[in-house]
C-alpha cells in the first residue's frame, strides 16, 4: 500500500467504491478490456490475467505443479490465488461461478 504525505480529497474506501461502480457500469468485455488497458500498466494487467488464468485449474483440484505446467504462472502466484480462493472475500468464487454459468447458457443457445 502506498503511503502518502497528503490526505486525498476522496477517502480510500469511497475511491474504491467509485472504481467498483465504474467497473460495473461497463457493458461488455470489449469495454472492460479498454478500461483495464487504460487503468493498468502492461505488467499490472499481466499479473491480473495470470491470477485469473489459474483459478479454473485450482477449482478443478489440480496441484500447484500441474497448474504451473499448464499455465506457466509462477508457483508463488498460484499459491497466492489458492490462499484467496480459500480464505479471501469470495470474489474469485463468485466470478468463477458466474463465468461457468454464463458459459453453460451460451452452450445451450
Amino acid at each position: 500500500m502506498k503511503r502518502r504525505s497528503l490526505d486525498p480529497e476522496i477517502p480510500g474506501e469511497a475511491a474504491e467504491l467509485s472504481l467498483c461502480q465504474a467497473l460495473l457500469s461497463l457493458k461488455n468485455a470489449e469495454e472492460m478490456s479498454a478500461f483495464l488497458h487504460d487503468l493498468c500498466t502492461p505488467a499490472e494487467l499481466e499479473v491480473l490475467v495470470d491470477r485469473w488464468r489459474v483459478v479454473p485449474y485450482l477449482l478443478d483440484g489440480l496441484s500447484y505443479r500441474e497448474t504451473h505446467e499448464r499455465t506457466a504462472v509462477s508457483i508463488t502466484t498460484i499459491g497466492r490465488v489458492a490462499r484467496y480462493l480459500n480464505q479471501g472475500s469470495g470474489g474469485y468464487l463468485s466470478a468463477a461461478a458466474r463465468r461457468t454459468a454464463g458459459s453453460r447458457k451460451k452452450a445451450k443457445a
